[in-house]
């Protein structure tokens, strides 16, 4: 079978300088020296791999023991965990991705400048937690939200989104906000351009296979943002965390695959997986 890599894939910078932080420190302090505020990166594969060099990712800051080292994850965290890590004693290493951080930064911003935030993401995702901290209330809202109820007597809004988002879902969330009745609305866009490239690479590799594979964690957001892209388009997609989740049927009468991989998900995974499906027979 033909395989046909997307052009923009895998690891972005900010996940890069994580990993490479988590291992130097690890390096340094020696194996159980040094605890994540939960899993690095959105990846199992790369999550286990740390572990087995010493990260331990179980850490919680209001159990963690005082005076220990503590690395925040390139998710980010909220001004309460770096107050709380600071009331224990312990030790902030900050991973936190830039574009995160910079997202941080508008929404402290937008609120002294008074408007009321607005993030345009998922509850749910560590990201926008970490995100809504710098802020009070902040409306956290997505294609299913009620704007009419939601948004209700808010006449100045300060819009920021997940950094991990497709511009034109942003776009048209950012739409439907304007069709309703504000004196003004201040959008600042904090989406992540590496991740854009990726989406656009995938967009444009889905025109010339007839299936594509999206490889990555399976509550990695940014991944599963290229799989809908992919559905969207029209394609038949699997999204998968490595090959031991490829089963042939998936590629089976297709003639050429196509291949990307989401910001947390290593080139190791993307080479093996290519050259496993390059053998395979349909």
């Amino acid at each position: 079978m033909e395989v046909r890599l997307a052009k923009s894939r895998g690891f972005c910078f900010g996940v890069e300088d994580a990993i490479e932080m988590a291992e130097q420190e690890v390096a340094k302090r020696g194996a159980g020296e040094l605890t994540a505020l939960g899993p690095l990166i959105h990846n199992t594969q790369v999550v286990h791999r740390l572990e087995q060099r010493g990260l331990d990712q179980s850490g919680d800051v209001e159990t963690i023991k005082e005076g220990s080292n503590v690395l925040i994850r390139s998710h980010g965290v909220s001004p309460k965990v770096y107050e709380q890590a600071k009331q224990r004693k312990l030790n902030v290493i900050d991973a936190t991705c830039v574009l995160v951080k910079r997202a941080q930064n508008v929404c402290r911003q937008l609120h002294e400048e008074g408007y009321q935030v607005v993030m345009i993401g998922d509850k749910h995702h560590a990201e926008v937690q970490g995100v809504i901290g710098y802020a009070p209330d902040v409306i956290i809202i997505n294609e299913q939200t009620d704007l009419d109820e939601t948004l209700a007597r808010r006449p100045r809004l300060g819009i920021i989104a997940q950094t991990t988002l497709a511009p034109k879902y942003v776009g048209e969330v950012i739409a439907r906000i304007c069709n309703r009745n504000f004196k003004e609305i201040k959008v600042v866009n904090t989406l992540c351009m590496e991740v854009v490239h990726r989406q656009e690479a995938v967009i444009s590799l889905c025109q010339e296979v007839d299936v594509m594979f999206v490889l990555g964690g399976l509550h990695s957001a940014n991944t599963a943002e290229l799989a809908r892209l992919c559905i969207d388009a029209g394609m038949e997609t699997y999204h998968l965390e490595t090959w031991d989740q490829f089963r042939p049927q998936m590629a089976a009468g297709k003639i050429v695959a196509g291949l990307t991989a989401g910001a947390s998900t290593p080139e190791w995974i993307i080479a093996d997986f290519a050259e496993r499906l390059g053998t395979f027979e349909a």
